[in-house]
This record gives C-alpha cells, structure tokens and sequence, in this order.
C-alpha cells in the first residue's frame, strides 16, 4: 500500500487539538451534567420546541427548520446528552480576569514560575490556558437562550409557511412553560382550517408569438384544477415555461415576465389564477419601452480558435469555413475544423435554444482542450437574428507530472517508487488526448529468501498508454443511437507489469477499447468492446512462501501420519532446512500411497485444487457493459441514490473461433498460445441510498449483488475476476478475504469465491467540530455456485445457505478535513457463520475480538 506524505492546516489542527480533546472527555465524565451553568438570573435555556399540526406533532424537519431558536445540538436525543453545550460550559467566560487573580496578580508567583520555566515558557502557557479556553467556546455550543421575540417572528413565518402550502385562514399561537431551573419549554399550535384549491387559470398573453404557442405550453401545466393551492407549485411553473420559451427562440424573455394573479374573495376556497405574460421592456439609456417579444434565429457560427489576452491585438490569419461555422485564427489552426464543429450545437437557421447553447459549453468542456470556453450572443437588429461567437483559449500541447513515493505494507520494510507521465492534448489534430505513464518501485522484502544477498530485492516496473478520442471510433454511423449531445468518447488503453519477489512475480499485459457517453446528466454508460487480461505466475514454486496457512495445514497433516518429524517442516522450494518435497506429499495423498482420513484426504485436495487454481495463468478476453444513474445533485447533497449494473462476458469470441477453426484441446480445454482462456458470464448489481434526517443526521444503505459462473472452456472464475468479503469497506467485522465461503471455517489468507451478497446501513451524525460519529451494521457472505468447489460449507445449495449469512455490527469515528474524511470503525462479529449454528450470535462480541479498521472516506 503506497502513501502519500503532506501537510495540511487541517490536519496540524487535528494534531494539535486531540490532547485537549482527552482533556474535554475526562472533564465532562467528572464535571455535573449542569446544562444552565451559563444560564444567567431571569434567562432560560429552550430545552424543547414542539409544533402542534391540529393536535399532532409535527416531525417534518422542513417544518421544524422554520423555528427560529434551535434547541442545543443533542437536547432533543434519546441519550438527552448536548455534548457541545457541556464543552462549552467547560469554558470560562472571564478567563483573563481569573488569570490575573490566579497568576499574574501576584508577582511572586510569576517570579517563581518564570524562574523554574523561563519568561517564554511561561509566557507560552498563558497564551496555552487562553487558547485552549478559546477552543472550548469555538468547538462547543452557547446556550439558546429564550427570546420572545423570535418567538413571535416565529409563528409569523408558520403562518406565512401554512399559507404558501394552501391554508390561507390558518392561525398560529405559541405558549411558553418556564420553570425554577431556568428551563423553557415552547410549543406552536397551528389550526390549518379549511385548504383553497386551484380553480381556473386564464392567460393574458401580450407577446403574439408567445400566444400562438399558448396551447402547445399548457399541455404540461402544473397547475392542476381541483389540487390544493403550493406557491411552489407556481413558482416551479414559471421556471417550466421560461425555460420552454428560451427553447423556442425567445433569446430576451426572463422568468420576471411572468406572473400570476390570485383571485379568492368570495370563491369558495377556490383559487381563480389569472396567468399574466407581459411584453419585453427596452431600457434605454434616458427612456424604457415595450415591445413583443420575437423568435430569434442564428444567423452565423464563428469560432475563434486561439483566443486569448496575450494576442488579444493580432489580427486574424487563418479563416476556414466548415458545414456553415467559421473558424478563425491568430496562428495556424491547430484543430482539424471537424473536430470543433462536432462539438457545437448552434446551426445556421436554427432557432435560437438555451438547450443548444448548454450542450455546446458542456462539450467543449468535456474535451479538456481549453480553458473556460466561453459561448456569446450579438443580436442583429436588422432581421431579428443572433451571431454565436464561441472563444476558446487552448491549453498546453505537453503536460508532464512525476510523482515519488516512499510506503511500506504487510510485505516489505520499506520501499521506493517514482512514476511519471506525458499527456499529449490534440495528438491527431482531432482533440484526441494521449496519456504515457511509467512507475518504478523497488523495496526491502519483510521475509527474504535465504539466496537473496542485495537489500532492496522487490521491484516493479509498469507502463500505460491510453489514448482518449472525444467521438465514437467505429466504422459506422453512431449518430442515431447516440447522439453527440451524450458526449461520446473512445478509450483505448495498453498496459504492462512485471514483478520481483512480489508474490508469484507476475507478468501482466492488458488491453482495452471501450465506448464511453452520458444519455443525461445522471446517467454513464461504458461498453467495453474488447478487454483482453493475459497474467503469467513466473514464481509458482514460491506459492506456499505466499500461502503460508495452507503450508501450515499441510505440514500439520504430515506430521500426524509420521510422513515428517514433529521438528520438521515440508519443502516447499524457498524455505531452508526443510525435508520432504510438498509436491511429493500431495501426490502421494492424491495417489493414495498415504492413506488420511476422509477429512484430512479432502483438506490436502482443496489444498492442491486451490494452489492449481491459483499458480496458473490467466488470459481473459472480455466485453462488458456498465450503466451507472446517479442522482448526487452536489458534494454536498445528503438525500440522493446511486445505481449500478454491470454484465460481462468472457471467452466467447474465442471459444467460437477456437471451434471454427478446429482448434484441438488440451485437457478438455481450448488454448491460445499455451493458456486456457476463460469463459465465464458475470453480473453486479449495486445501489446505494442516501437520506438527510436533518441536523447533520445521515441514513445511508447500501445493498450489493454479484455472481460470475464458469462454462465451456472454464470450471472455476479466475482470481482477479472473484468476489471477496470483509474489510474497511466491506463487512468490517472481517479483516479483508477473512469471511466466508459460506460456513467453512478456512484458515487461507484469501478466501474467495463466484458469488456474493451484501448489505450494510450506517447512521451518521455530528459530535462536535469536524468529528462525525456512526454506529453501523453489515451483513453478507460469498459462496461458491455452479463451479467446480465441492465444499457443503462452501457452496450455496438453496435458500437454507442463507442462514450463513455474517452480520457485523459496531461504530466509528470520523474526522473531516473537509477534501477527505479519515475514518476509524471497530467492527463486532455479530453472528459469526463458522461458528456452529446453535453459538453463531454474539459469541466474540467483544473488544479483543473486534476488528479496527482504518479508511479514507466514506465505505458507501
């Protein structure tokens, strides 16, 4: 695991602050649960606000937000513990005053301390009190003290509420219960009456040409006869039909243009609309006129391809005309015209679109070739038309970045890597951009081999070529299916690794030609045309230097049948001082020259089916298809989902030609170049849902599914391509690859399998500052199906597996830093699956069996 070193103020913070936050803990443990402390005489603290809807209470936090005076963070809770109020009141509101009593009034005493500490020292530790008293008030919360007239704006802005939602007769009173321990209690009483619904709607439409499009507009209306009267609801109808007329040619209308009238005296509760669309207002510079509002069509398209402040004065040399759009330049046209005309949705003779307008920033945006395109409008007086003037400022041809690293993780004392890239922008004249990148890494091995003599003995080296092209590269016309307002793009990408005493030392090529392109703002699609993935082991020998707990199975296995001393071990190629060969052990189990019992015969097996499994080479040839809709409006946006689906199928192709071609087979399977190919279907499926519980509360869920079953030329999925459970992100009762298959009780370092289910449900909320806390609970496990793993425990026969399924529970604590969140969540196995069934709830639920996991961001 690599990592990178820097510093940031939030983090010094983070460090400076983490004493006092000890401090703070032990002193609300031992300090009264006072929450008046700073209450003063004839003050009361609003210990709860209540809104009675006819009798109910009210829980809408839209509502609840309307009251002015907030009750302190946590006042309301089940625990009933405002832990930001308690710090605060640790504080002292008069700390220099009791400074100067305690200290710095008595000169002896800071002759002494400044004798024993030096004047700057001490000096340091009056500022230190001061500071950290500073920190108490900023970290905690001042007590919300009862103000009348808040009170009374409150009920006012209840009864404007209650009034834009339909209730124009609704009445609001409020009454206040103070006791003798300076505590208040508020509580709203809002009598809706009877609602006002919606009734007539009658334009009056100034504007001939907007009238003329009345009945096509209101076809969609969101003003409904017989529905309560939402002053949303119109306000969203005015952005409904701005936005419609924008679309049709009507360059100059705004949303003030238009306003509506409400007609409800004497009607019955019901609500005539009047709909009024006004004529466009001319401002001049001592005059203001009206006149109608015209459709505006584009008369040119130019694009000014170089534009930017430094040759600002230079005139125009290059000028190309291109399907009707002129391009103009100050140097010679970098770009082939195509390839900026594809990316505009302006036509000659087109009417005027705000939707067009968009598409077209937002594509060239997407190119990553220029810095903020900006799209502008001139009118042409004469004939009632719009020129597009679309200015673009190239960014850099070359970009270069290097990126060094210094890490260390589970297999080596410390290592060294550098990797560095070239990005090439408009490589083709096309906007196509290629990315060239390289890492080097070499490290110290934790447990190196005894023939290895050099100190750095792990090394890697890879390389990456990817190529973006902003279009579809196929040899067919792709418009109709997906039109270039969906921001198409190809990807083709080559890779390669090698590695040294990194595991198996591993050789990997792989390809990619994929199809990328946005039907919506929400919405991301990839096709994955070809991904091809060959994997050569070069280390197979050192496999039980790597799996390490089946080494040690096997070797327990020999020792009970006296195939070895007890003070021996199996040799295994790598280790020293070891006696017999584990290959010859494990044929002569398989052979049956060694007889075991059932159990024992089955265990070494496994051990040689996995080992078999795991040692082989890979070449996978894949296509794959992934949509993904996401509705997070913002990085801020707490009430949103996220759906994903992907489906990949593996070997096909090759499996077809192999047959056509009348390949022959090697032990049943086809092979290219020597290796088996795999072939194999696969699908996951993800969802993830967001809710905003109000007050920096969050429920987030998540629930995964994912299978991949073997055929034709495959018996098993390759490694890479399996599933696994636990971990940070995962089931955090687990470490990673530690839970399942099933209910076996494994002890392999990775424990994998072809099918998986997962949910998990988090609640999250504020401490204090930027600590977050949640308490969480995970359930889910992975199983063997349709392959070739025989294990009972391991597979999923029927819906009884399901009782396998591990639930985690426990809580965590969160520190935002405002560009990441450092998280650190314990995890509890809750119900442990390869425990027996009758001792599988709470059987290590405790805090030396807990697993403590440490993540960057959130885990869904």
């Amino acid at each position: 695991m690599s990592s990178q070193h820097f510093t940031s103020p939030s983090l010094i913070n983070f460090k400076m602050h983490y004493r006092c936050i000890l401090l703070v803990v032990g002193a609300l443990m031992l300090s009264s649960c006072n929450v008046v402390k700073r209450v003063k005489t004839n003050e009361h603290l609003i210990t709860s606000n209540t809104i009675l809807e006819d009798s109910t209470k009210i829980t809408n936090e839209r509502i609840n937000n309307i009251i002015l005076q907030r009750t302190n963070s946590g006042m309301r809770k089940i625990l009933s513990f405002p832990l930001k109020l308690h710090i605060y009141n640790l504080a002292r509101p008069n700390i220099d005053s009791i400074l100067y009593a305690d200290v710095l009034n008595d000169t002896s005493k800071v002759r002494r301390r400044t004798k024993l500490l030096s004047k700057k020292q001490f000096n340091k530790l009056i500022e230190s009190r001061r500071d950290f008293n500073a920190w108490l008030k900023r970290t905690g919360e001042a007590p919300v003290i009862y103000d009348g007239e808040k009170t009374i704006k409150t009920a006012n802005n209840l009864r404007k509420y209650y009034y834009s939602k339909g209730w124009f007769n609704n009445e609001i009173t409020f009454n206040v219960e103070k006791d003798s321990t300076k505590k208040a209690q508020v509580t709203y009483h809002v009598k809706k009456n009877k609602p006002y619904v919606l009734d007539s709607l009658k334009p009056f439409i100034s504007s001939t040409a907007i009238d003329s499009l009345y009945s096509q507009f209101s076809e969609n209306t969101l003003l409904k006869k017989g529905e309560q009267y939402d002053e949303q609801r119109y306000e969203n109808e005015r952005e409904r039909i701005n936005k419609y007329l924008r679309n049709r040619g009507f360059y100059h209308f705004g949303q003030d243009y238009i306003r509506f009238e409400m007609d409800t005296i004497n009607t019955n509760h019901k609500v005539h609309t009047d709909l009024i669309i006004a004529n466009r207002t001319i401002r001049g510079d001592d005059s203001t006129t009206t006149a109608p509002f015209k459709i505006y069509k584009i008369k040119d398209v130019n694009i000014f391809t170089d534009d930017n402040y430094s040759n600002r004065n230079q005139p125009i040399i290059d000028t190309t005309i291109y399907k009707n759009v002129n391009l103009y330049s100050k140097e010679k046209l970098r770009f082939r015209p195509k390839a900026l005309t594809d990316a505009v949705f302006l036509t000659q003779g087109d009417t005027y679109s705000d939707l067009a307008r968009s598409r077209t920033q937002r594509y060239l945006n997407d190119l990553q070739m220029f810095r903020y395109p900006n799209v502008d409008f001139v009118e042409n007086e004469a004939d009632s038309t719009l020129t597009a003037n679309i200015f673009l400022e190239p960014k850099k041809k070359y970009g270069l970045s290097f990126d060094p690293e210094i890490n260390t993780s589970n297999i080596q004392t410390i290592g060294f890597s550098f990797s560095s890239g070239l990005k090439i922008r408009n490589i083709f004249r096309g906007a196509e951009t290629l990315d060239i990148s390289g890492v080097a890494a070499i490290g110290a091995s934790r447990n190196p081999s005894a023939n290895e003599t050099s100190f750095f003995d792990i090394n890697e080296f890879g390389a990456n070529i990817r190529l973006t092209i902003p279009r579809l590269f196929s040899p067919f016309n792709t418009d109709k299916i997906i039109p270039k307002y969906m921001s198409p793009s190809t990807i083709i990408n080559l890779s390669a690794t090698s590695q040294q005493n990194i595991g198996l030392d591993k050789q990997a090529i792989s390809s990619i030609y994929s199809y990328n392109w946005f039907p919506s703002s929400t919405v991301t699609n990839t096709l994955e045309l070809f991904n091809v993935n060959f994997v050569k082991n070069l280390n197979t020998s050192n496999y039980f230097g790597v799996y390490t707990s089946s080494f040690a199975s096997l070797n327990t296995i020999a020792r009970n049948i006296n195939y070895i001393d007890d003070d021996e071990i199996l040799f295994d190629g790598s280790i020293p001082n070891s006696f017999a060969p584990a290959d010859v052990f494990i044929n002569d189990v398989l052979t049956g020259n060694e007889t075991l019992s059932a159990a024992d015969f089955q265990a070494v097996n496994n051990i040689e089916e996995r080992r078999e499994r795991l040692t082989e080479n890979n070449l996978i040839f894949s296509t794959s298809f992934d949509y993904k809709k996401d509705k997070r409006k913002s990085t801020f946006d707490n009430d949103f989902s996220v759906f994903k689906w992907r489906v990949e199928l593996a070997g096909n192709l090759l499996a077809n030609v192999s047959s056509l071609i009348g390949s022959e087979k090697n032990d049943n399977n086809y092979e290219i170049f020597g290796v088996a190919f795999s072939q194999y279907i696969k699908t996951e499926i993800d969802y993830i849902k967001y809710i905003d519980l109000g007050k920096k509360n969050v429920f987030a869920f998540r629930s995964y599914a994912g299978i991949a079953i073997p055929y034709g030329n495959s018996n098993n999925i390759p490694f890479a391509e399996s599933f696994f459970a636990g971990g940070p992100n995962d089931n955090r009762a687990w470490t990673a690859f530690n839970l399942g298959p099933g209910s076996s009780k494994t002890t392999n370092e990775f424990n994998e399998a072809n099918f998986k289910l997962h949910l998990s449900a988090e609640q999250r909320f504020s401490l204090f500052g930027a600590f977050q806390g949640a308490v969480f609970v995970d359930a889910g496990n992975i199983w063997n199906v349709l392959d070739n793993v025989e294990d009972e425990a391991a597979t999923l026969n029927d819906f009884r597996s399901l009782q396998d399924i591990a639930v985690g529970s426990g809580f965590g604590i969160r520190y935002d830093f405002d560009f990441f969140v450092l998280r650190f969540d314990v995890g509890f196995k809750t119900y442990d699956p390869s425990q027996d069934i009758s001792n599988r709830w709470f059987r290590d639920y405790n805090f030396r069996n807990a697993v403590y996991n440490i993540g960057i961001n959130y885990p869904f």
